[in-house]
């Protein structure tokens, strides 16, 4: 059975959740989009049940820190796992030049240099460009670049065993420019900073963000079947399911969840 597990759902300076990032398990194993902003990356992870020596794939959709720093622990614990015998495949990271240059970078200057000299064994940088298939697993995916202004960043179009396809949009609103391979995906994953209600109080477009109405049309004109919002504030936890879903759902007419942090899909 595929799932996803909503390791974080929150946007860059959330409190009271982690920020964006999740996990698809398959038969194969688990690969794993961002890892949010720090080592809480690992009490998710632990909360969620995922061994990090079980993930032998990851994909980072931009440089922002709540998406890569937690990358630099996983690079960490996979060198320790390799060195305690518990890896023994490499955990290859998958991203644009921009992306990896940064987390090397950061990497190099604050692991220690019996981690760094594991690179290209313990850990693997696997650069990718705009169009590009690539396989993680038994998942295979197509790399597109979303087109952002503010920072370079990737989403992707992926099929998971049994031909169910998942569709990441990243952290900002859906460009045209993708719309061949976002479209008629089974599930559609878009962020959603606020409630179109909220606009003024959070001011999403100035942040290159969208709102929960919009994620709903989105997903509309693509021909989603099921949306998954998330990347949202942090104020209205206790209302957010309902109130997200109410929205988007003016606009689209498919399944809609918004989903807590450690929730778990099935695909």
């Amino acid at each position: 059975m595929n799932k996803l597990t909503m390791l974080g759902t929150g946007s860059a300076v959330v409190t009271r959740c982690y920020n964006t990032c999740f996990a698809i398990s398959t038969p194969a194993g688990t690969f794993l989009t961002d890892a949010g902003g720090g080592n809480g990356i690992l009490s998710r992870l632990a909360k969620a049940r995922i061994r990090t020596d079980d993930i032998n794939d990851v994909f980072l959709t931009h440089a922002h820190t709540d998406h890569i720093l937690g990358a630099v622990w996983l690079v960490r614990t996979a060198a320790i796992d390799w060195r305690g015998g518990r890896r023994n495949a490499p955990l290859r990271i998958h991203s644009h030049d921009r992306a990896l240059g940064v987390l090397q970078s950061v990497c190099r200057l604050t692991l220690a240099a019996k981690d760094t000299a594991l690179f290209g064994h313990a850990v693997e940088f696997c650069e990718v460009a705009d169009g590009d298939a690539i396989t993680a697993g038994d998942i295979n995916l197509r790399c597109f670049d979303i087109g952002s202004t503010k920072e370079k960043q990737f989403g992707y179009r992926a099929t998971l065993p049994g031909g169910t396809s998942v569709v990441c949009l990243g952290d900002e609103p859906f460009n045209e420019r993708n719309r061949q391979l976002a479209s008629h995906a089974d599930w559609l994953m878009s962020e959603a900073f606020c409630l179109y209600a909220d606009r003024e109080r959070y001011k999403p477009y100035e942040k290159h963000h969208s709102t929960a109405l919009e994620a709903g049309r989105t997903a509309a004109t693509l021909g989603a079947r099921n949306l998954i919002l998330y990347h949202t504030e942090d104020d209205t936890l206790a209302t957010r399911r309902e109130r997200y879903a109410a929205e988007a759902a003016q606009a689209f007419g498919g399944r809609i969840i918004v989903p807590d942090d450690l929730e778990v899909i099935e695909l």
